[in-house]
Parts: structure tokens; sequence; C-alpha cells
């Protein structure tokens, strides 16, 4: 039996420089279904906000941890579709390995892990990032590090404060102020225990997280999953239908036992570890769930690129660039067009004369054509909006995590969504809808699902 020297004893700051390896969790096609109609032609991880794929915000903070080379992204969707992604960002983060590792069903969010845990713990790391690829915030990773390292810790986890009527949506952690240590958690509990919620960003020892898991699936298993009660001789033959449908559900209960979630089924029984630990950031941050919350991160993450003085940011002119706005190089935008703030131009796009575009994507090969407005709205690829036409959102607030609002009783998307190929015809006014795509728009219409 080999014997594995605590984290803890290794002597002169080696676990400083111990290797990290890094896993970003993608999940898969039958997930993202809130991402429609987006996810309809693009997998959620990969579609563009601020310019960038989702899962790219993630790989640019990991590659700023220099213990970090290998990278692993965990999911199931087919290989081919990270395939083209991870070529471009091999050349652009040289300094990472960047493997996809496909789940042969849903394994959860620890399921993943513990299934390629060969392939995760070769070479023996002794720390492991795992990110989920929804969310969006600044990725404080060196700070979590930090903290693990400061504290002989077994598990960090990034919080964040969210409003108190919010926060049972949410994973939610009770800590002690002055050690910041984990003393509870909960995931999406029925009444309010705390306002400190999990951002899905994590730091494990890798000698701690996947026994964790073992003892998580060992208590799936040897936990009995019902009980038959045979009420009377009358009732025999049902009986035995119900030891024949019991017996088919043990096979799903076998496949459900494979499925492990972080948040539900490890984070809890960590806390009573002592050597859980979170890292609050007073930083961004915000899921990506629906579609129309790729609005607000765009809006973060290109306020964070300005903030950082990135290059690849327009740069501000009068009447023309509310910064910050991302133009890609390949789009023709009209000098007479007034973009921003927080305006996305995706490849190959054209804004016309006039155009009035503000807190709003704009994807690839879509046209926005001369004196049309388009104000908190997602405009599909390859999509037109029409001269003189007017397609909105309305605003939520900065501190809101939910897009939709409440108009005239009902509920809608706060965030216009035009799907692939739509069109908007000239003088149309299109407010808080989501369009499926190849739909075209000839009349005005408000507070719909466009189908």
């Amino acid at each position: 039996m080999s014997l594995q020297v605590p984290y803890h004893t290794k002597a002169n700051g080696a676990a400083a420089g111990g290797a990290t390896k890094a896993v970003i969790l993608v999940g898969g096609a039958s997930r993202g279904t809130r991402f429609r109609p987006l996810s309809l032609d693009v997998p959620k991880p990969l579609f563009d906000v601020a310019g960038h794929p989702i899962i790219w915000h993630c790989l640019t903070a990991i590659a700023k941890v220099p213990s970090i080379h290998e990278v692993y992204l965990i999911g199931y969707y087919d290989e081919s579709v990270f395939r083209d992604f991870i070529k471009d960002a091999v050349h652009e983060f040289p300094q990472l390995t960047i493997k996809y590792l496909r789940e042969y069903q849903a394994l959860g969010t620890a399921g993943g892990l513990y299934h390629f845990r060969d392939i995760i713990l070769k070479g023996r790391p002794e720390r492991l990032f795992v990110l989920n690829s929804d969310v969006c915030c600044s990725f404080p990773l060196g700070e979590m590090l930090r903290l693990f390292e400061e504290k002989d810790a077994e598990a960090v986890i990034l919080g964040t404060r969210v409003a108190e009527d919010a926060a049972t949506n949410f994973g939610c952690i009770v800590s002690d102020t002055h050690t910041r240590r984990v003393l509870h958690y909960v995931e999406k509990p029925e009444s309010h225990i705390s306002n400190l919620i999990n951002c899905g960003v994590y730091l494990f020892a890798t000698e701690a997280i996947f026994p964790s898991i073992r003892t998580a699936i060992k208590r799936r298993t040897d936990r009995p999953n019902r009980l038959i009660r045979y009420p009377s001789a009358e009732n025999l033959e049902s009986s035995f239908f119900a030891q024949q449908a019991a017996d088919d559900d043990d096979e799903e209960s076998e496949k459900r036992s494979e499925v492990i979630r972080l948040e539900q089924d490890i984070l809890s029984d960590m806390a009573d570890s002592k050597q859980f630990f979170v890292y609050e950031t007073q930083d961004f941050w915000r899921q990506i769930k629906t579609a129309g919350s790729a609005i607000p991160a765009n809006a973060l993450y290109l306020q964070n690129a300005w903030q950082s003085g990135s290059s690849e940011l327009a740069q501000p002119q009068p009447n023309h660039i509310v910064a910050p706005v991302y133009i890609h190089p390949t789009a023709r935008v009209d000098p007479t067009a007034k973009l921003g703030p927080n305006v996305s131009i995706g490849p190959r796009a054209v804004v016309g004369a006039g155009a009035r575009v503000k807190e709003s994507i704009v994807l690839e090969d879509s046209e926005i054509k001369h004196d049309a407005c388009v104000l908190y709205s997602i405009i599909g690829w390859n999509s037109r909006v029409g001269a003189w036409a007017r397609v909105e959102g309305t605003p939520t607030p900065v501190t809101s995590h939910t897009t939709s609002i409440i108009k005239n009783g009902v509920k809608v998307q706060a965030i216009t969504i035009l799907g692939k190929e739509c069109a908007v015809g000239d003088e149309v006014r299109v407010q808080n809808c989501v369009c499926l795509p190849f739909k075209e728009l000839k009349r005005d219409v408000a507070n719909e699902v466009i189908m």
C-alpha cells in the first residue's frame, strides 16, 4: 500500500509550489435548455459574451495561476463540439494543456470528477480547481490559492453576498467571520440561513475531494431504495407487478447512484471537516443560466476589461462610441451610428448609419439597418433588423439575479432575444420578446414568445 505524505507536512513551502490542475464543468446537450433559443445553435459554454466564448473567460483566469499546466473540460457533449475551440485555445494559452473528457451520461458535478479521477490524478497534483463554466466573475483564483495555503485547507469555496430575498435560490454558506471557516452549507434552503452564497468555483486538496466523493457514492449505494409491502393475499398479483417495477427501478437507481453533485452531496459533509474555508469576493459575480442573463454578463465582462485597460475594446468617441464597447475587427460600423455602453459586435456584423445600439450583443453576420434602435437585446446569428425598427428589452437592476419581469401580471423576459436568422421588418417594434430561429416579424409585437 502506497503511503501519501499529508499535505500539511510537506516541508519548506513545497506545497506552495506543488502541482495544481483545473477542471471546467461544461455540462451537456440536455442541459442549457434555459439558454434557448441561443443554445439551439451553439452550446452555452461556447456562446460569445464580451467578444469571447463564456468558457474562454474561465481559461483566461486559470492561465494566470503559474502552477497550473493542465486543464480538463468535463461534460457530455460530443467530442467534436470543443475541438475547434481547444485548437485555438492551445495557441492562445501555450502554457496550458487542454483536454476534453466526455462522460458517457450526465454524472453530476462530482460524479464526472470521480469518473475521470485516474486521469486527473496522473502526476500526483496536490490541488484541484473546479470551475462551473456558467458563472461570470473575476475568478480570483490566486487569492483562493493563498487562503488555501495560509489555512492549510482541504477545500476553499468562492462566495459572494446577495440580497436576502435572492439567497435561497443558491447554495448558502454559514461561515466564521474571523477564521473564514465554513460552518454549514445548504443547497437552496427552504428558509433563510445566510446571504453568503456559493459562486460555483472551488479549490480542493486532491487527497480530500476524491475520498469525499467515494464516501458519498458508498452512502448512496448502501441506502435501501424502498420498502415493499405485501398488504394481503388479494394483492399478490399487484405486488408481483410492484416487484417487477422495483427491479426496473433498481437499474434506474444504479444509474442515479453514479450521479453525485458537489452542491447537494459533498459540500455539506465537507463543512464538518473543519478545514473548509470560504473566500468572499467583493468583485462582480453573476450566473449565466438563461439566454437573457448573457446581457448582464456581457456588461460585467466589458466593464472589467475596460477597467483593466484591455486593448481589445473600441476607443471612446463623442456621439459614436460610449465605453465599454467590443467590435470584432471584421465587423462594419457606420461612423454615424452610436454604440454603447456595454455592447459587443460580432464577426462580420454590419451596423448602419444613424443606428443606436446599447446594452446589447449583436452576433456574427447580423445586420442592423440605418436608424434602427437596439436596446437590452441579443441579435442572433445572421439576423436582420430593418430600417427605423426598434428592438428592445427592459433594464433590470444591476443587483438583480433574474432577467424576467412582470408585465400586466405576466412574467416575461426582460431581454429581447432574436434567434438565428430572424428578420424584423422596417419600422417594426419588438419589445420583451423571445423569438425562435428563422422567424420574420412584420408587425409590432410585445411580451411574447414567438414560435
